[in-house]
């Protein structure tokens, strides 16, 4: 790649990157480590508890993300990931002045709209100062925020709501991200893309229409798509209602058993995620379908333990099975976006990566969280209820592992059908 442009360290935008996207997910799960409080105030129960985790942030979500994403693959990325976090640290801030489930409803769509315009614009502004055999461990960097932002939400926002109401939680973490915005516009620089020669503009990326017609008869890519949203749906739904499950079935203080879930599940999380992107690299030197049946194993394996962890019968015992939980589910997600950068052609990557994330968050985040809620809602609305409704939800995880798996063995006579299409 030509490198005439000035360009910005890559360790110090990992690092901006990894900054924001941690506030990402810590708005994001504020709300999970805050459910006992709100239902209490607003006399909700667990069926719009789901709602208000799901739908209502994944639906513009979802709608946004491909326009944002069009847009980073012919302009700034880097403005367009300050741009989308200012509007969800703004929108997480007014969450705080809900008052009541529709008002919060819509601060989570607010929240929706800003993180849209994040991951695609993130893991393609990464693929460009990252070359491919080191993108594993660049990407487990990144998903490290998946694990501190959940301690942040679940740990941080019930010990801030305990002294000072559960609406000082939401002013506390996001009307920092509206600053982090303004710093990464001054951090990091734009930087030429793969194979983009010096002051020449981005190529015209494809019609959207045809990309979609592309993407679909492309098996890899499919099963990649269900593999990673089953996989989502097992594992978002799970540490979404875990903190809860903890709280309702061992009969403990809530913010001791919510910071209890956040930091076993998180710390081997955050461990695992850096071992993933390590062995992921290093595999990734004999074949590039290596992180993605690595990202299978992990995810099956994970997800048996998580079915262990719902019916431990003690809390010690749940908290022992946080740690191999964490280790193999904490970085299976990387894999298989290393692979996808790997096969997608840099002309419309951050698009197809949208319409990736659009599957998957459509069944990870929206189906994912309403549909526990609401089977735990039918089960009773308690502790064993909610039990219930994990088991049911989560072993989805070993279909996800299974496809994402097939999906390997087709990955590398996808890349060169993908190439040949341009």
């Amino acid at each position: 790649m030509d490198t005439a442009a000035p360009r910005s360290n890559p360790w110090v935008v990992l690092a901006t990157l990894l900054v924001i996207y941690i506030f990402n997910f810590a708005d994001r799960y504020l709300l999970t480590g805050l459910v006992g409080p709100i239902k209490e105030e607003f006399g909700v129960g667990d069926n719009v508890m789901g709602l208000l985790m799901g739908p209502a942030f994944v639906l513009l979500y979802i709608l946004m993300g491909v326009p944002f994403a069009r847009l980073a693959d012919r302009s700034s990325r880097i403005r367009i990931i300050a741009a989308g976090c200012m509007i969800w640290s703004l929108a997480t801030a007014a969450t705080g002045l809900a008052a009541g489930p529709v008002s919060l409803a819509i601060a989570r769509i607010g929240v929706g709209v800003g993180e849209a315009a994040f991951v695609a614009p993130a893991y393609s502004l990464l693929s460009d100062y990252f070359k491919p055999e080191k993108r594993g461990m660049a990407f487990a960097i990144l998903g490290l925020a998946t694990y501190i932002g959940q301690i942040g939400g679940q740990a941080g926002g019930p010990a801030i709501a305990a002294e000072h109401g559960w609406r000082m939680a939401f002013f506390a973490i996001g009307i920092p991200g509206v600053f982090l915005g303004l710093l990464a516009l001054l951090l990091v620089r734009e930087p030429q893309r793969e194979g983009q020669g010096a002051g020449e503009a981005p190529p015209l990326t494809i019609p959207l229409g045809n990309l979609v017609r592309l993407l679909v008869r492309t098996p890899s890519f499919v099963l990649m798509s269900l593999g990673f949203g089953l996989g989502a749906l097992s594992g978002v739904s799970f540490g979404y209602w875990g903190p809860e499950l903890f709280a309702r079935n061992y009969a403990i203080d809530p913010v001791a058993a919510k910071t209890a879930f956040a930091v076993n599940f998180g710390l081997a999380g955050l461990i695992g995620m850096l071992c993933f992107g390590a062995v992921s690299d290093k595999l990734s030197q004999r074949s590039r379908a290596w992180p993605a049946m690595l990202s299978a194993l992990a995810l099956g394996s994970a997800t048996l333990l998580v079915v262990a962890a719902i019916w431990a019968p003690t809390f010690s015992s749940a908290k022992w099975l946080a740690i191999p939980c964490g280790l193999l589910g904490g970085g299976w997600s990387v894999g298989l976006f290393a692979a996808l950068q790997y096969m997608l052609p840099v002309r419309y990557r951050a698009s197809a990566t949208a319409l990736f994330i659009a599957a998957t968050t459509m069944l990870g985040y929206f189906v994912g969280p309403w549909l526990t809620g609401a089977l735990s809602q039918a089960f009773g609305d308690d502790a064993h209820s909610l039990r219930l409704a994990l088991t049911v939800i989560v072993p989805v995880g070993l279909l996800g592992a299974t496809l994402a798996f097939v999906a390997a063995s087709r990955l590398e006579r996808d890349r060169m059908r993908l190439a040949d299409a341009e």
